[in-house]
Formats: C-alpha cells, sequence, structure tokens
C-alpha cells in the first residue's frame, strides 16, 4: 500500500502508471477525482481526521512549484513546502508505515553550482522556493527516525517527461518558431532529470534495502542548452539555428529586457546560461547499477517527442 502526496500532479501522474501493477495505490491531494490506478484521493483534512488508513510507504510530492516569474509571495512557499512536510511526516512517524519518501529539490542544495553539485555540500539555498524546501528537509533529518522506519530525501533536477509543461516546453516553443538561439556564445552545462529514472529510482528504494539519506537525481550526463536547442531541433527536423554573439552583449540585452519589462531580463539570462551539473553516483551506487536506465538524450527525445 503506497500513499502518494500531489498525486494528481506530472511525476505523481507518472509514479502512478509506474508502480500501479504491483502495488495499491492511495493518494493525497487537494483534489479528488477517480483516476485509474488510485484506489481512492483522501484530502489533508482526512489526514488531521485520522481517515486514511495503514500504509507501506508514503512518497510526498505535495508542494509549491518555483515560480521564476517571483509572483507567489514567500509565506505561501513555507506554508506549503514546508508546512505539508511536517504534517505528512509527523503522520508517518505515528503509524505504522515503514519508508518515507520527499522529493525536495537540487534548488534546496545550491541556487548555482560550481563544478558538480553533490550531497555532502553545505546548502546555501537563495529564494523562498529553496529555502523552504531546506526548512523541511531540516524538519525531517532533525526527528530520531525508529530502527523500523527509512527515510529518503531525492533532490532532483528539472525534471522532464512526455506530457510536462515546464520551461522545456517553452523553449521547444521559441525554436519551433524558427527563432535564432542567440545565446550560444556562452558555455554551460546542466543536469536534467528524466521522469522515467525519477520512477526506477523510487520503485528502487521501495522495493530494495537502500540506506537512508539524502540523494540527488539526476540523468547521467549533463547536456549544455546549446545541445539542448540542437536535440530540439532533430525532433523537429530542423537545422539548429544558434548565433553565437558576444556575452556582454547579450547581459547589456537582457539588462535592457528587464527595465522594459521583455521577455529576455538578467534572471532568464542566467537561468538559460548557468552551469549546473548534479552527481547521481550516490543513488547508483544504492541501487546497485552502473548507469540509469534511461540516457539523457534519450529521456529528452521522448519529451520533445510528446510536444508535436
Amino acid at each position: 500500500k503506497l500513499l502518494i502526496t500531489g498525486v494528481h500532479g506530472f511525476v505523481g501522474s507518472n509514479l502512478v502508471e509506474s508502480l500501479k501493477s504491483e502495488n495499491e495505490i492511495y493518494g493525497l491531494d487537494i483534489v479528488s477525482p477517480e483516476k485509474a490506478g488510485i484506489v481512492k484521493t483522501f484530502s489533508w483534512d482526512d489526514l488531521e481526521a485520522g481517515a486514511v488508513p495503514a500504509m507501506d510507504a508514503i512518497i510526498h510530492l505535495a508542494g509549491k512549484a518555483h515560480d521564476t516569474k517571483n509572483k507567489s509571495a514567500a509565506d505561501v512557499y513555507f506554508k506549503v513546502n514546508t508546512g505539508l512536510t511536517q504534517k505528512i511526516f509527523d503522520y508517518f512517524l505515528a503509524s505504522g508505515t515503514s519508508k518515507f519518501v520527499f522529493f525536495s529539490t537540487a534548488k534546496a542544495a545550491a541556487d548555482r553550482v560550481d563544478g558538480v553539485l553533490t550531497e555532502d555540500v553545505v546548502p546555501s539555498p537563495v529564494g523562498p522556493y529553496g529555502e523552504s524546501k531546506i526548512k523541511a528537509e531540516e524538519y525531517v533529518l532533525g526527528k530520531e527516525l525508529p530502527s523500523d522506519k527509512q527515510v529518503y530525501i531525492f533532490r532532483p533536477c528539472m525534471i522532464h517527461g512526455p506530457g510536462n509543461k515546464g520551461n522545456l516546453n517553452l523553449l521547444y516553443s521559441v525554436v519551433r518558431k524558427g527563432i535564432p538561439w542567440p545565446l550560444g556564445a556562452f558555455e554551460n552545462r546542466r543536469t536534467f532529470t528524466s521522469v522515467e529514472n525519477i520512477c526506477f529510482a523510487v520503485n528502487g528504494v521501495l522495493t530494495t534495502d537502500v540506506e537512508s539519506g539524502i540523494y540527488n537525481m539526476g540523468d547521467d550526463e549533463a547536456l549544455s542548452t546549446n545541445e539542448l536547442i540542437e536535440e530540439i531541433c532533430k525532433s523537429l527536423g530542423k537545422k539548429a539555428r544558434i548565433w553565437r554573439l558576444p556575452c556582454g552583449f547579450m547581459n547589456f540585452m537582457a539588462k535592457v529586457g528587464g527595465w522594459l519589462h521583455l521577455p529576455l531580463n538578467p534572471m532568464r539570462l542566467q537561468k538559460l546560461t548557468e552551469n549546473y551539473v548534479s552527481s547521481n553516483a550516490k543513488i547508483k551506487t544504492a541501487l546497485g547499477i552502473e548507469k540509469m536506465p534511461v540516457d539523457a538524450r534519450e529521456g529528452l527525445r521522448r519529451t520533445l517527442e510528446s510536444f508535436r
């Protein structure tokens, strides 16, 4: 018996499809429509009322996603990302449930990365999204854990997969219109996380004896934004149009964009060109594998194909 919070979200829906054949799945969400693969979806009020039956494992996905437009008040992040985690973890400790999987974020560890991000980094989040997630992590890790319980904190980088409507979809839309990519002069590498690899890792910690702890989640290979543009063009059957305009000029144009409230502003430029490489060596060692089942480029191809 598995309880998945935020079960109707993108990752939750994929986990249901991946795990439903071998498990009895229940949901915990703000809405409770009938959905194939889910026995029943409970509300958070049901949890407080003691109406949720005993489970074997809990996968905690519910949270406030990162708002890159900075329109969400900081207290919303802490109310949802920290508060709901505290609530469901208290339920876990008081119940007979043996395993708890909490989806945090790489941004809880670091807003920027020089080199390669590993699990032993001293967390330095920037902004309410990462800060609210690290507060949730601290709450989980600060509780004394009984010997018969195991806790896993996953820190994924940007998750993608078929049907995902995130930033990758926005970039795809720009390239599809034939607009040249002007940031080719920036050299960067980023770690992405295929949702198929997420499902594999979750099933791994649920079905094997993996040590409790923090685990980075990501594909094996980090890709540059230019390589990502090339993959998008391949999926569209187009030739990549990458302009290598001077970095100084593009930084200036981003500042102008910020003043005029245009799509390209300093924050967006940073997100598109920053390095963010995360190591997945610890989770692979824990699961006894040499590489993730889905290759980084193959995972992206599956995602991009779904956009068509």
